[in-house]
């Protein structure tokens, strides 16, 4: 699932590519999960259509794991990539129902690239899609101010990257919420951005195993999380994400980051830092990778 850095990445690319521009029509095969807000309740496709035509981007921002579009008229477009979407930013024709791509290099020779279930057309000719596989990613269309005021907006956690989420929120935050370290830190209503991939990361570069509970944290053990979190978020993102599955960026490309991984998805191999064998369980359903040796 794409987290804080490669939902960042969608953003910067999506503001060098769509802002002030116009959607004049969208084509989907997956009517029945898009979703328009109107007077709070969902009027679903057919309403989506009609109110996103005309609308123009004015802003490209990022709520948590969520990508949101603020468009002319005081619409704003919701779109959770979710497990396996991802936003490409091209040109598409339709051939015998299916998108093919017509713009050359990755998006149109990765494989990833090429489960296209909504396509937005733009006034400059181009267009945006969602390729998602596995058809899990949310869209949604709200009245900005409705959105503001959404549960799900409102229960979310202050960003792993804002500014207010100093070190000592960052621990007063954590010792509210009972559970495993690792657990807590991908809760959104915690802290929002983090996910499966930089919670393993983060623990392991603050030398902390992910079955502690928070309470159970020094001062020294708060702060070494709280600085690992800036650290690989930011760098990160400067490597445009991770690509360990289906993410890519929205010009089709994988992000490099999965290069830098310590622990993630290494089970079994060898500890960069001390050389002893990493170790994978599973933790509320979710697997935990990290080094018995590093982290106590």
């Amino acid at each position: 699932m794409p987290e804080l850095p490669e939902v960042q990445t969608t953003i910067n690319g999506l503001r060098k590519k769509v802002l002030e521009r116009i959607f004049f029509d969208v084509e989907t095969d997956i009517s029945q999960k898009i979703r328009c807000f109107v007077g709070g309740r969902n009027k679903g496709f057919p309403e989506f259509k009609k109110q996103i035509r005309h609308k123009r981007v004015k802003a490209v921002r990022r709520a948590g794991k969520n990508i949101i579009l603020d468009l002319s008229q005081g619409w704003s477009l919701l779109i959770h990539q979710k497990m396996t979407g991802h936003l490409l930013y091209g040109k598409w024709r339709k051939d015998r129902n299916r998108w093919q791509a017509q713009t050359k290099g990755a998006v149109q020779q990765d494989p990833m690239n090429r489960f296209i279930h909504l396509v937005l057309k733009l006034n400059n000719g181009y267009q945006l899609a969602l390729s998602d596989v596995r058809k899990f990613a949310k869209i949604e269309l709200w009245p900005t101010r409705d959105l503001a005021d959404s549960k799900e907006m409102k229960a979310l956690g202050p960003d792993a990257l804002s500014a207010e989420l100093t070190p000592s929120l960052f621990k007063k935050l954590l010792l509210k919420k009972k559970g495993k370290i690792k657990q807590i830190l991908m809760d959104q209503t915690v802290i929002a951005g983090i996910g499966n991939i930089y919670s393993d990361e983060i623990l392991f570069r603050a030398k902390v195993h992910p079955q502690r509970s928070a309470q159970s944290l020094s001062n020294a053990d708060f702060k070494k999380t709280h600085q690992a979190m800036r650290v690989i978020l930011k760098k990160a993102i400067q490597l445009r994400g991770t690509s360990s599955s289906d993410y890519r960026d929205i010009n089709g490309k994988k992000g490099a980051f999965v290069k830098l991984l310590k622990v993630y998805r290494r089970a079994g191999q060898k500890c960069p830092k001390c050389q002893g064998i990493i170790k994978r369980l599973k933790i509320g359903g979710r697997s935990a990778h990290y080094c018995p040796n590093c982290q106590k």
